[in-house]
C-alpha cells in the first residue's frame, strides 16, 4: 500500500508525468508502456476492475495524497495501540506568614492522593508564586507520564510590615516630645530589634532608613533597605498645662500650614 502510495504521489506532484500517464504512455508505477497507448492502458485496468482514470486502485477524480498517507500513519497507531498521554497538572494552594515568605519555611502538603510531602518554601517568594512539584500530579494515561503538582502560595499580611520588591516598610508611631526634641527609639526589623535616631524637629511621614536591613536579595548576600515612616502621635487627653505651653509658644512662633491652598 505504501509503494503505490509513494508512485502514485511521485506522478501526481509531476505535470509533465500526469500528461504521459493519461495519454497511456507510463503505467502507474510509471514504467514505459511502449506501443500499447491509452486503449492499453485502458482495458488493462478495466481488467483489474478499475476505472479509465484510476491508478491501481486509486483514483485521480479527487484524489487527494495526504489521505493516503493518513489512512497509512492511522493505521499504524491503530496497530499500536492508544497513543500514550501525561495526566494533567493540580494545583494546591499554602498560606504562609509574611515573615516566612521573606526567609523561607517548610510547609506539609497533603496531596489528592493521600500522599503528604514537606514542601521547601523558598526566601522571597511572592504572593501568587507556584513551586512546580515534578511528577506529583494526575496519572497519565495509556503509559504516559503523570503531571505535576503546582503549588500556590498565598502570603498573611503582617500586622506591622509591608514589602514593595526586596524592602521592607514600617510605619513607627513616636510622641509629641520625641518628634519635637528627638530621641534614640528601638524599632522592630524582620531580623529583631535596632536602635533608631530620630531627629529634633521630625514631623509625620518623615522616612528614615535602615541600610541592609530588608529582605535577601538573590543568593550573594545582598539585601534590601527597610525605611520607616514616622507618625506623631498627640496624647489622647491634653491637659491645661500642654495647652498652655502651647497657646503660649504660639504667640511668637504662629505658622500657616494651609498657605499653599489658596
Amino acid at each position: 500500500r505504501f509503494k503505490e502510495a509513494s508512485a502514485a504521489y511521485a506522478i501526481l506532484s509531476d505535470e509533465n508525468r500526469r500528461r504521459r500517464y493519461d495519454r497511456g504512455e507510463i503505467d502507474e508505477t510509471g514504467a514505459e508502456r511502449g506501443f500499447g497507448g491509452f486503449g492499453a492502458r485502458r482495458r488493462s485496468h478495466q481488467r483489474a476492475g478499475a476505472s479509465a482514470g484510476g491508478f491501481g486502485g486509486f483514483n485521480f477524480d479527487g484524489f487527494a495524497a495526504e489521505d493516503i498517507f493518513a489512512d497509512i500513519f492511522s493505521g499504524a497507531r491503530r496497530r499500536r495501540g492508544p497513543m500514550p498521554q501525561r495526566g494533567n497538572d493540580r494545583i494546591y494552594e499554602v498560606t504562609i506568614d509574611f515573615l516566612d515568605a521573606v526567609k523561607g519555611v517548610k510547609k506539609r502538603i497533603t496531596l489528592q492522593n493521600g500522599k503528604t510531602l514537606a514542601v521547601s518554601i523558598p526566601a522571597n517568594v511572592r504572593e501568587g508564586q507556584q513551586i512546580r512539584l515534578k511528577g506529583q500530579g494526575a496519572p497519565g494515561a495509556h503509559g504516559g507520564p503523570p503531571g505535576d503538582a503546582l503549588i500556590e502560595v498565598k502570603v498573611r499580611p503582617h500586622k506591622h510590615f509591608s514589602r514593595e520588591g526586596n524592602d521592607i516598610y514600617l510605619d513607627l508611631p513616636i510622641t509629641l516630645k520625641e518628634a519635637v526634641l528627638g530621641a534614640k527609639v528601638r524599632v522592630p526589623t524582620i531580623d529583631g530589634t535596632v536602635s533608631l535616631t530620630v531627629p529634633a524637629g521630625s514631623n509625620t511621614d518623615r522616612t528614615l532608613r535602615l541600610k541592609g536591613k530588608g529582605a535577601a536579595i538573590g543568593k550573594g548576600g545582598a539585601r534590601g533597605d527597610q525605611y520607616v515612616r514616622l507618625k506623631v502621635v498627640l496624647p489622647e487627653k491634653v491637659d491645661e498645662k500642654l495647652k498652655s505651653a502651647i497657646e503660649e509658644w504660639s504667640k511668637k512662633n504662629d505658622y500657616d500650614v494651609r498657605s499653599d491652598l489658596g
